[in-house]
């Protein structure tokens, strides 16, 4: 199935040029070609940011928290109404399995509603310091915000980003992937049937290697950048903000430990921990990479674990069923296979080994699970994230020993913890330098609470009310009665 091209959004209206060529969209489960897209250059950026200044400078959507709200609902309405068709695409543009998928659109659509609401509730405060001395504090849009969307989850890691930025009264241009241009086309489509947004208040420039980015993170018109990605681009990003003193919000890489107790519900840690390392087959910054587990379990957690991966079912993400797809491309194909390959020299043991499976689903970007043994939380497979369908195992002898490897790393985004013990539970989560720690479970995200993490794995928040901050500003205004 050929969709259609993936073209920049700009003011209000789609922008076909293509002065650097186009990129084929490529189904990672087959190498079907689904479309193309026109590379971006400097000038449709530079276009793209005066759109965006120009609207937030002339119009009145900076000052209208409620029509600000009902574009987001159109959005969300608009978004709804071809949610079969998103997912879809999405499944097919980025490998995830087609549930993952659904889940995603949906909670796209929850975000913006999420959003709507807020932006009819940005409040200010008022301090009076003494007789006729009043201290006004109005909470006002930072600007134009530049979001760069990774390819995992290109739709929610988009919506999360524009929905607070717009409740914010914030204007925006977009960077999509490479790899998922179509998608985000059909996301932008959405906001062009929204006719209560104003023309330039969304925009959208594809990328050409590094052009558009570098612009999007030095133009001198860009307030704010929300980016999501890896810890080594978001630190390019961040030096890029310095010279013109950008605010950025960076939600980084993540190296996820789930900790096992010896008293924790093994069936169900199983079940979830196998469910949340193979999420977006395993290219997902929250997935659990490390498995931490009790020496008194640690045997039979090892073999419980090994069954649940080698039982996972790989294959068309299409299919219903499936578990694990294809990674997002070839590149990314024969870096894991590589990764396989160095870990089974360097790790302590190899409980399971990945491989690129050969006959039907060799023709896509197909990888099975990893386990390896690991107890130096020095070594590579610990401290490096890898962004792939591969855990280590890891042994501890007590809480401390638990809580010390699980924070010697730089990584600081998830983790999660599986014990009946509700004091050790809470104990535990408050040593974890974590921006989030699940209780038996892993990977609960909602629009409603705040998602960031500690120390490399970024900064900022996004989600809840807390995501505001990155958008918005804290003006003081100050009057003398009588003055």
């Amino acid at each position: 199935m050929i969709y259609a091209d993936g073209n920049h959004f700009i003011g209000g209206e789609w922008v076909r040029d293509a002065p650097n060529g186009h990129e084929e969209s490529r189904c990672p489960a087959s190498g079907q070609v689904l479309g193309r897209a026109p590379r971006g250059s400097t000038t449709l950026a530079n276009r793209a940011i005066e759109a965006a200044r120009d609207v937030f400078e002339t119009s009145a959507w900076t000052s209208s928290p409620r029509e600000r709200a009902t574009a987001l609902l159109e959005f969300a309405d608009r978004m709804e109404a071809r949610k079969d068709d998103m997912a879809e695409l999405l499944c097919r543009e980025s490998g995830k399995i087609l549930p993952q998928a659904q889940g995603e659109i949906a909670a796209s659509i929850g975000e913006a509603r999420y959003y709507a609401g807020v932006a009819r509730n940005l409040f200010g405060r008022t301090f009076e310091s003494g007789t006729g001395k009043l201290s006004l504090m109005t909470r006002e849009p930072s600007g134009v915000v530049s979001v760069i969307v990774p390819w995992n989850a290109p739709v929610t890691l988009l919506v999360r980003s524009v929905a607070p930025a717009l409740a914010a009264g914030c204007t925006i241009v977009i960077k999509p992937a490479p790899q998922t241009p179509l998608i985000n086309a059909m996301v932008m489509q959405c906001f062009a049937e929204t006719q209560t947004l104003p023309g330039g208040v969304v925009n959208s420039v594809n990328e050409n290697g590094i052009e558009v980015g570098s612009i999007f993170s030095t133009h001198d018109e860009i307030d704010v950048i929300s980016f999501t990605g890896s810890s080594q681009t978001g630190s390019v990003i961040m030096a890029n903000a310095a010279r013109s003193i950008k605010h950025v919000s960076l939600e980084l890489g993540g190296k996820a430990p789930a900790i096992i107790f010896a008293d924790a519900d093994l069936d169900s840690a199983i079940a979830e921990i196998t469910r949340s390392s193979l999420v977006l087959n395993g290219q997902m910054c929250t997935a659990v990479s490390r498995i931490l587990v009790d020496d008194g379990i640690y045997d039979d957690v090892k073999t419980r674990l090994a069954n649940a991966f080698e039982q996972a079912r790989i294959g068309d993400p299409m299919e219903p069923g499936v578990v694990l797809g294809p990674l997002i491309d070839a590149a990314s194909h024969q870096r894991v296979l590589a990764v396989i390959e160095r870990a089974t020299q360097d790790a302590d043991n190899v409980v399971l080994k990945g491989e690129a499976p050969k006959g039907a689903l060799e023709d896509g970007f197909f990888v099975t699970p990893s386990i390896f043994e690991v107890q130096d939380t020095k070594n590579w497979l610990i401290q490096d994230e890898l962004f792939a369908p591969i855990v280590t195992l890891e042994r501890f002898s007590d809480e401390t020993d638990a809580i010390k490897r699980a924070n010697a790393t730089r990584f600081g985004l998830a983790s999660s913890v599986y014990t009946h013990d509700l004091n050790r539970s809470i104990r535990v989560s408050r040593k974890l330098k974590f921006g989030t720690v699940w209780l038996n479970c892993h990977n609960r995200l909602m629009a409603e609470v705040e998602t960031g993490g500690y120390r490399t794995s970024g900064i900022g928040r996004l989600h809840g009310v807390e995501a505001m901050n990155d958008f918005m500003e804290t003006k003081h205004i100050y009057l003398e009665v009588g003055a």
